[in-house]
């Protein structure tokens, strides 16, 4: 299968899990938590609140209520991981096809409502998308650093936190030589946010970036600019991305890749 068939087929699949009942469009919600027991929609009956802990949920229904844990009903107090932890819950309510998911943000607790009826994921009409080009394949040369670091960056919800960053990736454009600051993701891959000037007018004005484990001797690495794609915050308001760090902005606009959402 050639490069340009690889691309396809990692779109086809890209726009199938976008539109799937329960992802990235579904997203109704994200509220926060404090340690005070109460609905996230008033009048409702099931109570949720932050742990002692600050990072973990504590839900309190009744099995009439239709929430599902672990394949079995919610009758009483749990406690429920978020998607930080080894072994992260999810609850469901099959009789309204929603999924409810615990999250923590720098020992901020939160949950989140997906819900397959969502306006968001009915009116989703595909992406605009810049054709393949080879010529956005870039090799590039991960360098780490001594440890990993954190930079305070501003997320679209207007709150700065912590973005964890582990070494930097050195490539060559037309204008010149650039460095970005990436993360390591859980498989070796690396991760990253960028901007540049086809997304200025945009919401949100930036797009990520991943790539597969630099090879282990010397850092190469190809950064495909094909596969840069817009973040969860670009179709739903409910999301809390970063913004890219000091340095991930390019002024050569990058023509490839995902540009906007299209809705019907």
């Amino acid at each position: 299968m050639s490069e340009a068939e690889n691309w396809q087929q990692w779109r086809t699949e890209r726009e199938a899990k976008l539109r799937a009942p329960h992802g990235v469009l579904a997203l109704t919600g994200t509220h926060w938590l404090d340690e005070t027991p109460a609905p996230i929609v008033e009048g409702e009956p099931v109570l949720w609140s932050a742990g002692p802990d600050g990072a973990s949920v504590i839900l309190t229904a009744k099995a009439e209520h239709g929430l599902v844990l672990r394949g079995e009903p919610v009758d009483g107090t749990v406690t429920l991981y978020p998607d930080t932890a080894e072994h992260p819950d999810k609850v469901s309510a099959p009789d309204y096809d929603i999924l409810l998911v615990p999250i923590e943000r720098e020992g901020v607790a939160a949950l989140r409502v997906y819900d397959a009826n969502a306006a968001t994921l009915k009116a989703f009409d595909g992406l605009e998308v810049f054709d393949y080009d080879p010529n956005w394949a870039v090799p590039a040369t991960f360098r780490p650093y001594d440890g990993p670091r954190v930079e305070k960056v501003v997320n679209v919800d207007g709150v700065a936190r912590g973005l964890g960053l582990d070494g930097t990736v050195e490539f060559e454009l037309e204008d010149g030589r650039h460095e970005f600051a990436a993360a390591l993701t859980a498989d070796g891959g690396l991760w990253i946010v960028f901007a540049d000037p086809t997304t200025a007018d945009s919401k949100p004005f930036f797009r990520f970036l991943s790539a597969p484990a630099p090879a282990e001797a010397d850092g190469a690495v190809t950064l495909d600019f094909n596969r840069a794609y817009l973040p969860p915050c670009a179709f739903t308001d409910h999301y809390v991305c970063p913004v890219p760090p000091r340095g991930n902005r390019l002024d050569l606009p990058v023509r490839a890749g995902e540009l906007a959402v299209k809705t019907r």
